[in-house]
């Protein structure tokens, strides 16, 4: 079991967080869950997982929120995570996430074959590389004008 990544699924609809388990189990990966972004925090810094999905519309803290707070934590800062949203893509709660730290942002409806591929091809970069894909996620996000 020394080669298993441990993934944490953060969705509020158990329906999606069900299937997404389902899923990365039958991939091989060694699945935790939570259902609100405080509950994903305590998870996180309990368990270490390898990686992150983070759905932003949660019912207590936002995930944008969830995200800066496991950013500002030394313990799990490193932890990518990849932004799960039915939100538009100029949503400032996007922009937010992104901004918190979010490597990646899927939009739903997700296909089964984006998620593994964004698993993938974060969990085998190195922390210097993420950083550089975080920034060009930033960069491509449309700007807003601030008043």
């Amino acid at each position: 079991m020394a080669g298993k990544k441990k993934i944490l699924i953060v969705e509020d609809n158990s329906d999606i967080r069900r299937l997404m388990v389902f899923f990365l189990e039958q991939m091989g990966y060694d699945v935790l869950e939570a259902a609100t972004g405080l509950a994903a925090i305590e998870r996180a810094s309990a368990t270490l997982p390898d990686l992150i999905t983070m759905d932003l519309g949660l019912p207590d803290i936002t995930g944008d929120t969830a995200t800066a707070r496991l950013k500002a934590d030394p313990s799990t800062k490193h932890i990518p995570v990849i932004a799960i949203t039915a939100y538009y893509k100029e949503s400032p709660l996007v922009e937010s996430a992104v901004a918190a730290g979010a490597c990646e942002v899927l939009y739903k409806p997700i296909t089964l074959r984006s998620l593994d591929d964004a698993l993938r091809r974060l969990l085998t970069v190195k922390p210097n590389e993420r950083a550089l894909q975080q920034h060009e996620i930033q960069q491509s996000l449309p700007t807003t004008a601030h008043g």
